[in-house]
C-alpha cells in the first residue's frame, strides 16, 4: 500500500481531517522544479567576487567559506522575484563589463583588476542606491553589487570558517565580562 492511500484510509477510518493533509497526500513532487540560474560556473564567479571582497590573508578568505553557494541559496530561497532577477542580471552585466574592459571574464582577471573593477562597482552602487532611496514611490531592488557584498559579508562571518578561524570564538559561553581587556590588533569576538 502506498503512503498516499494509507493516509487517506486512516483519515476516513478516524473521520478526522488530517492537518496539512495536502502535503502528506502529495508528498514531495517528483517533477523537477524550476531550473536554477546558478550553474557551477556562476557559483565560481560569485566565489571570486567574494574572495576579492574578503581575500585570504593569514586567515582564510571568503572562497574558503563557500560564499558563492551561500549566495545561491539565499537568492533563490529568500529574495523576492525582482531582487532575484536584478542579481542574476547583475552577474551577466559583471561578466560583460569584464569582457568589454579587460577582454576576459571576471574569474580570469588578475587580483588588482578584480579589485579595481569592484571598487568602481562600489561607487556606482552607492550612487544607484542613493537615487533609489530618494525615489520612495518606486520600489526597486538594490544594486546587484550591493547584494553581492552584503551576502559575502553575511555568508563569511556566519560560516564556521569566518567564526572560528577569522574571529575569536568560544563555542560554550563563559561568564560575561563587560570590561574585557583588548589589545590593538586582536581579532573581534564572534557571538
Amino acid at each position: 500500500m502506498e503512503r498516499r492511500e494509507l493516509i487517506k484510509s486512516i483519515a476516513l477510518l478516524t473521520g478526522v481531517a488530517v492537518v496539512g493533509g495536502e502535503f502528506f497526500l502529495t508528498g514531495c513532487k517528483s517533477a523537477a522544479g524550476p531550473v536554477s540560474a546558478f550553474t557551477p560556473a556562476t557559483i565560481s564567479l560569485l566565489d571570486e567576487v567574494a574572495e576579492t571582497i574578503i581575500p585570504t590573508t593569514d586567515t582564510p578568505g571568503a572562497k574558503a567559506a563557500q560564499t558563492g553557494a551561500f549566495m545561491k541559496i539565499m537568492i533563490e530561497d529568500c529574495y523576492t522575484k525582482e531582487e532575484q532577477d536584478a542579481f542574476i542580471k547583475g552577474i551577466t552585466t559583471l561578466n560583460e563589463r569584464c569582457k568589454k574592459e579587460y577582454n576576459q571574464p571576471f574569474v580570469d582577471l588578475e587580483a588588482t583588476q578584480k579589485l579595481t573593477l569592484l571598487q568602481k562597482l562600489e561607487r556606482e552602487a552607492k550612487e544607484y542606491n542613493t537615487k533609489r532611496d530618494e525615489n520612495k514611490e518606486k520600489k526597486t531592488p538594490p544594486h546587484y553589487y550591493t547584494m553581492m557584498k552584503q551576502l559575502t559579508l553575511w555568508g563569511f562571518f556566519s560560516s564556521e570558517t569566518g567564526m572560528t578561524q577569522t574571529l575569536r570564538h568560544i563555542p560554550v559561553p563563559g561568564r560575561f565580562d563587560g570590561n574585557a581587556p583588548y589589545a590593538k590588533g586582536e581579532k573581534a569576538w564572534a557571538e
